[in-house]
């Protein structure tokens, strides 16, 4: 049986040999972990958070440090109706929600798999990483178990962006 190469394979394959290979040199989690080179070429970056969360905080800082352009902040008491608007399942959701331009992100998403989506430029409303898994970035702790980072839009639950 042959096997055909594609290019979004061969970006997997690279994203999972830096993330292994990060994680094996550096025996614990850290922010730089997560970090790539470059920024992310974006015109608009708005995060809404949750109140009085401290991790939101710490995962906009780094987020920060990737953009083409300022990070706009706000606070929301209703993070419930913003996630509604946004379409992002309940059984998705995280503390904190990203808009990038025309895309929705998530929670603790890596900026690796961020830079990756916007590449790709795929069909999507957004991507998202549900909770707050230990060793993602903005959270601390050490990365224990695979992340799920799946795909939002058109009211589907449960389709697979990538593993991390």
């Amino acid at each position: 049986m042959k096997r055909t190469v594609t290019r979004r394979g061969l970006l997997r394959a690279g994203a999972t040999t830096v993330v292994l290979g990060t994680a094996g040199c550096l025996g614990s989690s850290s922010e730089d972990e997560w970090d790539i080179e470059g920024t992310l070429a974006v015109t608009n970056a708005q995060q809404y958070s949750s109140p009085g969360c401290s991790c939101c905080g710490r995962y906009a800082s780094y987020l920060r440090d990737h953009l083409d352009t300022t990070l706009g902040e706000t606070e929301t008491e209703d993070v419930t109706d913003l996630k509604r608007q946004h379409g992002i399942p309940s059984d998705l959701q995280s503390c904190h929600t990203l808009v990038l331009d025309e895309y929705v992100v998530e929670g603790h998403v890596p900026v690796e798999i961020i830079a990756t989506m916007l590449d790709e430029v795929p069909a999507i409303d957004g991507i998202a990483l549900p909770g707050m898994p230990a060793g993602s970035p903005g959270m601390g702790g050490t990365k224990s178990d695979t992340f799920t980072v799946y795909k939002l839009g058109s009211g589907k639950t449960g389709d697979v962006y990538t593993e991390i």
